[in-house]
């Protein structure tokens, strides 16, 4: 690789100021659809890797842990240089994962790019997943083109003839499309809807190296007769050198996807909401390279040699060693030590990288994914980048040795900065190291991490899963009293509207407790079931509860709400019935009397009479917990689909839908993530092996209330706490 390297060494530094002629683009797709492999073939271009093992090498998926078990973990990153109509084209590719559990990544790389190659199976058709990082592109104004890969194993396993696939890939093209017209910008529907005519959509086999599209039908004279006689015939190899899926994909590409020039205009407005006409904001829109810098950090890697590189998308300005740069929202500042992009496993240093590009960096020691970093001191941070699921999977982590504690310490808060989709807790006080994440599979490979990468022996807990607490109909007016006695504060509780817990966990109504146009939420959540009266009192938003006060004219109320804003911040984390977090509740201040002295009413006299009142109203509204659930999709033979429900089933799942595909069956079920645990090995055991399965958060249900006191001491009993909660008496004070 090194001769090439320094080829793109002279040649990348100068296409990277050209931004008409950049794309940044991402490929997504559901599990073992074949990204990566596709992956392959686009570095072939490149003469990165050789044309034989392209598709064979797997060359992004450099991990040992990903070669081990054939799927991709992490995003991998690559710059590409591809010639199309005499014009250089510079391309920056991110691969990423297709697994449920490292659906975090997906996300953080469609925040640094702008176009997504969907790859979508040719037996399988689209599923779960692919609608999961469609929805994730999309939300991120992120342009799709598609890509039905596989086609030669629908030629030899589902033997249809050229008129039956015909019709196999309208379905596809037409499923994706519905996808695109429900989940698109309103203003990008129909412009973004793929179709084979105009070459948006390419058939073809990333493991066979070919690929086909339209317009190269119409240039070049193959049809698609010709590829299913070529491929039956096992002649892969020869149609593979007059349809090179190099020429096909990048093509279509660089005439689909747009560059951040055009891109930028449309893309900004959506993930950043300072000010349009300010310097950064204008440098912005413009994909500007002489004016102010900002950078935002989607992905950390650690490197062995050079320790943390930060990869992002620079958006205006540039980044050059020794440039000093602000963290955005806090008064920490790093200096760049290094300007580099990556190469799959390695990088290619350079001098800078302007407006436009993906950047990694070392030096941004306070960095971490969803960091904005700038030139500007008070540059107002991007959008938070709002994941599609949240860690449901927690285990218990321990030292084997206790001098290497410190050492734990430390590694467990650089695989939490490595990987933003875990929720690292490091409790001092009861000596609790918990890490969270999106199910087994991404516990055990972080787990693999800690022992391996830095080498910390570990013991580890089974794994436990996270609840959530809400109520099962309003609750109060309940008096919460301060322990003067000199305050009390009377709350009432009842669940949000689905459509507002939609709203929250989709990032259209804020965390926190600033709101900049009030009037307009107020209108918004009007329209999903909140009144404007309760409206205009909204005070706070954690997680996916809010607190509204509906009281009028207390005196020294607005002195206290700091105070009750904390209450309420730690009542939802923390619910009266398990220690869970809260989820979708609706808190209403509905009165308060206040002591006149400021003295009296302190934190300490606020706080736990303020929590009194939210937790004693939960009791009244009958607390519950509810348990995570996941979409679970199968695809056997049909001869084996029996074992597969049975084991579905077994599990407390119910089957939500059955389909098939010439022999194969895909089973769509609800399953509680509590009875998910070696299911892999389980459903491989009850099909012989013959499966292929994937799962997707379908958020939270109600545990089935037959189950809810053996849980509700369980976790309670390994919290440390007695078994049975606390009645309403017990918060009356």
């Amino acid at each position: 690789m090194t001769h090439i390297r320094a080829e793109l060494a002279k040649a990348i530094p100068d296409m990277m100021r050209n931004v008409d002629q950049i794309r940044n683009i991402g490929i997504v797709a559901h599990i073992h659809h074949g990204k990566t492999t596709l992956s392959d073939n686009l570095l072939a271009a490149a003469g990165m890797i050789s044309n034989e093992l392209a598709g064979k090498q797997l060359f992004l998926n450099f991990d040992e842990q990903e070669q081990a078990r054939l799927l991709t973990i992490n995003n991998a990153d690559v710059t590409i240089v591809h010639e199309f109509e005499n014009q250089q084209y510079l391309i920056n590719l991110i691969d990423t994962p297709g697994h449920v559990d490292f659906g975090g990544d997906v996300t953080r790389a469609m925040r640094a790019v702008d176009g997504a190659i969907v790859v979508v199976c040719a037996v399988e058709g689209v599923m779960a997943q692919t609608e999961t990082v469609l929805r994730q592109a999309l939300r991120e104004k992120v342009k799709p083109v598609l890509f039905i890969n596989k086609v030669d194993r629908a030629i030899k396993e589902l033997k249809l003839t050229p008129e039956s696939f015909q019709k196999r890939f309208t379905e596809i093209i037409s499923e994706v499309n519905e996808l695109i017209r429900r989940m698109a910008p309103e203003e990008f529907v129909d412009e973004w809807s793929v179709d084979p005519r105009d070459g948006s959509v390419a058939f073809g086999s990333g493991y066979e190296n070919w690929a086909i599209s339209v317009p190269y039908m119409l240039r070049t004279g193959i049809k698609f007769p010709d590829i299913v006689e070529y491929v039956s015939s096992g002649r892969a190899r020869e149609i593979a050198q007059k349809a090179r899926i190099n020429d096909v994909i990048f093509d279509m590409v660089v005439r689909h996807l747009p560059s951040p020039r055009v891109a930028q205009k449309y893309r900004i407005p959506n993930i950043w909401k300072g000010e349009p006409s300010s310097p950064i904001g204008a440098a912005m829109s413009a994909t500007e390279t002489n004016g102010p810098t900002s950078f935002m950090v989607t992905d950390i890697t650690m490197d062995p040699n050079a320790g943390e590189i930060a990869t992002g998308r620079l958006f205006s300005g540039k980044l050059q060693k020794g440039m000093e740069l602000y963290v955005a929202g806090t008064k920490a500042k790093n200096r760049v030590q290094h300007v580099s992009l990556f190469m799959g496993p390695e990088r290619l240093m350079v001098e800078e990288v302007t407006a436009g590009n993906i950047a990694a960096i070392i030096g941004l020691s306070d960095a971490f994914a969803g960091t904005t970093m700038s030139t500007i001191p008070d540059m107002v941070p991007f959008e938070e980048i709002r994941h599609v699921s949240e860690p449901v999977v927690t285990v218990a982590i321990e030292p084997k040795h206790m001098s290497d504690l410190p050492k734990l310490i430390e590694v467990m808060r650089k695989v939490g900065k490595e990987d933003a989709s875990l929720r690292v807790e490091i409790n001092q006080e009861t000596g609790e190291h918990l890490l969270s994440g999106m199910g087994e599979l991404h516990l055990e490979i972080t787990q693999y991490r800690i022992v391996n990468d830095y080498k910390v022996e570990i013991e580890a807990s089974k794994p436990i899963v996270v609840y959530r607490e809400t109520v099962q109909h309003p609750g109060g007016p309940f008096e919460g009293k301060s322990p003067n006695k000199h305050n009390r504060f009377y709350f009432e509780v009842e669940t949000l509207p689905e459509g507002i817990v939609r709203a929250i966990r989709d990032g259209e109504i804020p965390q926190g407790k600033s709101f900049k146009d009030l009037k307009t939420l107020v209108s918004k959540m009007d329209g999903l079931g909140l009144s404007r009266d309760e409206g205009r009192g909204l005070i706070a938003v954690e997680g996916t509860n809010m607190l509204l006060d509906v009281t009028k004219g207390i005196q020294y109320l607005n002195e206290t709400m700091d105070l009750i804003v904390d209450a309420f911040k730690e009542a939802m984390g923390r619910g009266p019935l398990a220690n869970e977090r809260v989820y979708g509740l609706k808190v209403r201040l509905v009165d308060a009397k206040l002591h006149e002295d400021s003295i009296h009413r302190g934190p300490a006299q606020t706080i736990p009479a303020a929590r009194s009142g939210m937790y004693g109203a939960m009791v009244l509204g009958d607390r519950q917990l509810l348990e995570p659930l996941q979409k679970v999709t199968v695809n056997v033979p049909q001869d084996i689909l029996a074992g597969a429900t049975r084991e579905l089933q077994r599990r407390r799942g119910e089957i939500l839908d059955m389909t098939s595909v010439g022999d194969l069956q895909t089973i769509v079920a609800k399953v509680p993530v509590a009875e998910m645990f070696g299911f892999a090995s389980d459903i491989r055991s009850a099909t012989a092996g013959k499966v292929l399965w994937a799962t997707e958060s379908m958020g939270f249900e109600p545990l089935p209330s037959e189950l809810q006191p053996k849980v509700v001491a369980e976790i309670r009993q390994r919290r440390g706490l007695k078994p049975e909660p606390y009645d309403a008496a017990y918060y009356s004070g």
